[in-house]
């Protein structure tokens, strides 16, 4: 039986889904030197190559998680200067999970594991991701919970969460879901402006080195993200 070839992409730890897609789509992707189609399937045998070159079958999956600094773009495209992979100068070919816009900084995964992406981000599967929020004015007690019970923004209108204050500017937040620019617009809609943001954790991984630094998951933290996993619901539209 075969594979579709974004899928086959994934598994072996070369990038996401829908990387895989961007990358077909662009007719960087061959199988048997012939440009697939986006959802072509791979069967024993073929020969795949990104590129011009021969896909490695032997990848081993690495699980990373960095304190990216604020000033770092979450992209895995080079021509951008400040993008994510020559930061880390990973010797693997890695890429990110979800993303942190430039100005916000924290914890963030970094794997070769495509199929990850896609149970951790979809948000279904009600994955926590916590932040700590700084705002340019006093937090009120209204403030707090309009932000908890959800707001109009990008046409839709933001799942229930948990939020906290933590000092007179500056409140915890907790996400199961990951929109674009999230926070900081749920904040414009009531006036705030974010001055700085911070994730500190995502699931059962927190936030622990420091700024600028990564390390690779323990054994006992991958066991428990890979237990929470097992049944998360995967979509090619999750790794966006």
């Amino acid at each position: 039986m075969g594979k579709r070839i974004n899928k086959y992409l994934s598994e072996l730890g070369y990038c996401s889904r829908r990387e895989a897609d961007r990358l077909i789509a662009a007719n960087r992707v061959t199988i048997n030197y012939e440009l697939p189609e986006l959802g072509t399937k791979i069967y024993e045998g073929d020969i795949v190559r990104v590129d011009g070159k021969v896909v490695d079958t032997t990848n081993e999956f690495v699980y990373l998680i960095l304190n990216k600094p604020k000033g770092i773009t979450s992209t895995t495209d080079q021509s951008d200067k400040t993008n994510i992979i020559d930061f880390m100068n990973y010797p693997k070919r890695i890429f990110h999970v979800g993303r942190l816009d430039k100005d916000s900084e924290g914890l963030i995964i970094m794997t070769n594991d495509g199929d990850i992406v896609n149970k951790i981000l979809r948000s279904n599967n009600d994955h926590e991701k916590e932040y700590i929020v700084t705002v340019d004015k006093k937090v009120t007690k209204e403030f707090i919970r309009n932000m908890a019970k959800g707001v109009p923004i990008l046409d839709t209108i933001t799942k229930p969460c948990r939020v906290e204050q933590i000092n007179v500017n500056t409140f915890r937040i907790i996400l199961t879901e990951g929109l674009n620019r999230q926070i900081r617009r749920m904040c414009t809609h009531f006036g705030y402006q974010v001055t700085k943001l911070k994730r500190i954790r995502i699931m059962n991984l927190r936030l622990d080195i420091a700024k600028g630094e990564y390390r690779e998951l323990t054994k006992e933290e991958r066991n428990v993200l890979f237990k929470q996993l097992k049944y998360s619901i995967m979509t090619e539209e999750a790794s966006k």
